[in-house]
Formats: structure tokens, sequence, C-alpha cells
């Protein structure tokens, strides 16, 4: 893996001098150097970052699945993005479509996890209307700590006891049976899940765009083509306005870009 942007000075004049940098090198990165690449900023309100991967034209997935277009470099960064995160906010059709399971404790970043505060492992967060899951999956009944279920104040009655009954917790952030993106936000902030990652799918990453929270997405630009009429990385209506984001890092590995943008 090799640093593509932004480049230093240090960087540029070693790379004039034929010899590139421990960072610009191309070669493996442990963990722990992909984890300070990928910090959270420093602060104590919410941070919500987006992890998803395109191909070349544009598919967010293939045959309704994320892992044909991925790569190992990706899935190094994946798990890393997921070791640094307090909670992992994903919609139920991604959950059904995927095969969600609980997140795992990393080893590697079990001190980093302890000094920060952090539990053994991620919270993961199902955002969902109906609640139209299977909760006899191990994501419900056996995670290493309790399943967030997010919803509505109007959700059917018998699916929230249902999931309570398999150890989920409920939490409510929205007066209808839907789920308001920002107050989502808040709610999971106000547990103290302030570092979030939603890694998809589509429809729930277009309403974190729309309603204007999402902080930072991390792209995988993933060098092949699908065609066909996969969804892109964000679906739902559009938004008025553009939103611009800034590049604030860029790696390369076996053609796979990286790339991390912020909100401007």
């Amino acid at each position: 893996m090799r640093r593509l942007f932004p480049v230093t000075d240090e960087t540029a004049a070693q790379a004039s001098d034929g010899a590139p940098d421990a960072r610009g090198a191309d070669r493996e990165w442990g963990l722990l150097e992909l984890a300070e690449a990928y910090a959270y900023p420093a602060g104590n309100g919410p941070w919500l970052r987006a992890n998803m991967v395109s191909t070349l034209d544009g598919a967010g997935q293939h045959e309704g699945r994320s892992q044909p277009i991925s790569g190992d470099a990706d899935m190094r960064i994946f798990g890393t993005l997921r070791a640094l995160a307090d909670v992992v906010v994903v919609g139920a059709e991604t959950v059904r479509q995927e095969g969600y399971r609980p997140a795992r404790a990393r080893a590697e970043f079990a001190a980093a996890r302890a000094e920060a505060g952090q539990g053994p492992a991620p919270v993961i967060a199902v955002v969902t209307a109906s609640l139209d899951l299977d909760f006899s999956l191990p994501l419900f009944v056996s995670p290493l700590v309790p399943t967030l279920i997010v919803t509505g104040a109007q959700a059917p009655p018998d699916r929230v006891a249902a999931a309570r009954k398999a150890g989920a917790r409920v939490v409510v952030a929205g007066d209808g049976a839907g789920v308001d993106p920002a107050r989502a936000v808040a709610a999971l902030a106000e547990l103290g899940h302030t570092r979030l990652l939603t890694e998809g799918g589509p429809r729930l990453l277009g309403q974190f765009v729309a309603a204007g929270v999402l902080d930072e997405l991390c792209l995988t630009l993933s060098p092949m083509l699908v065609a066909g009429d996969a969804q892109r990385v964000a679906g739902g209506p559009s938004v008025k306005v553009p939103s611009r984001f800034e590049l604030v890092s860029l790696l390369e590995e076996a053609g796979f870009l990286f790339g991390r943008y912020r909100r401007s």
C-alpha cells in the first residue's frame, strides 16, 4: 500500500532522490498504521463516517452484495474502521443481504479501545421501521455487546417486543414508524457512541446525506466493471444542492483506491 495524498515536503524530497519514504512505499501496512491513518478527529461531538465500495462504473454492489467487488486491502480497512468505531450503523436490508454477524473483538486493538473508553467491540445498530428481522440470528442472540435496534415511535409493538426478548436494545429516533437520521445520530451519541460508522446500505446512506449529518466518506474505488443496474453507494431522493466534500487522504494497493473525504 502507498499513500498518494497528501504529499508532504519530506515525501517529495525523498521521491526526488529516488527513495520512497516508509509511508509512500508500496507495501502492506500494519493494522496500527491503518488505524493511525483513519483516526477519528479529536472532539466530543458525534462524528458520522461512512465506509463504502464502488466499481469504476459506479456500482455499489454486485448481485446484491458488496463482497464481490471488494479485495484484501479493502477488507483490512473495513476491519480497521470497525475497530475504531463505537457503533456500526446499518440498514435492515443490508443486514439481511450481507448476513450480518456480531462485531468481534480484535486483540490488536484491545489496548487502544480500552484507553479510549470503548468496549471490546463496536455495537451494531440496525436502522429499521418494520423490524422485519430474524431475531434468532447470532447478531441478536449472541453478540459480544447487545445489538441496538433504531426505529420510530410507531414501530410494530409485537416486533419491538420480539427484539427486546432476543436481547436487543430498542432506541426510538422518530415520531412515526420511520427513523429521522439526525435524531438517530443524536440518540446514539446520548448513549456515548460518538464515533459512528455506517456501512450502508445505499438507502440508509442516502438518508444520512439528505439530512446533512454525514461528516466523512471513506470510499474504496474498485478496479472492476459490472454494468447492469446495481445500486450506487447512496440512494433515495437527491439533495437540492450537491454536498461538497474535500479529499483528505488517498491510498492505493493492487489498483484499488482508498479515498477519505470530509464535509467541507
